[in-house]
């Protein structure tokens, strides 16, 4: 064999190593990069769970019958009778905020 001939066979033999190394490196990588990205979906997992607790929880919290429980109990409101409702009317006067003169009847 001569010596250019040997020469481009270790050249090759060295490219096929590097070659190698480069996919088991970026095998590597790619094993630590999984484990990150399954911690992520184990992390939004676990925050669709709480959103949909937190879901609940609101529905639970913003029921009208709850609220008007707690409007009863704890700052003694009632529904007024058909005598103690007053109808206010409010007449624009030309004002850009829309305040105006009010009528009580």
């Amino acid at each position: 064999m001569t010596r250019a001939r040997v020469l481009g066979l270790l050249t090759l033999g060295l490219a096929v190593i590097g070659s190698a190394m480069a996919v088991v490196h970026v095998k590597y990588l790619t094993r630590g990069e999984f484990g990150v990205l399954q911690q992520v979906r184990a992390e939004r997992d676990a925050l669709d769970v709480e959103w949909g607790r937190l879901q609940i929880e609101e529905a639970a919290l913003t029921s009208h019958t709850r609220i008007e429980d707690n409007a009863r109990t704890k700052l003694d409101m009632y529904l007024p009778g058909s005598g103690e409702v007053r109808v206010v009317e409010v007449r624009a006067s030309g004002s850009e905020q829309g305040w105006g003169q009010s009528d009580v009847r």
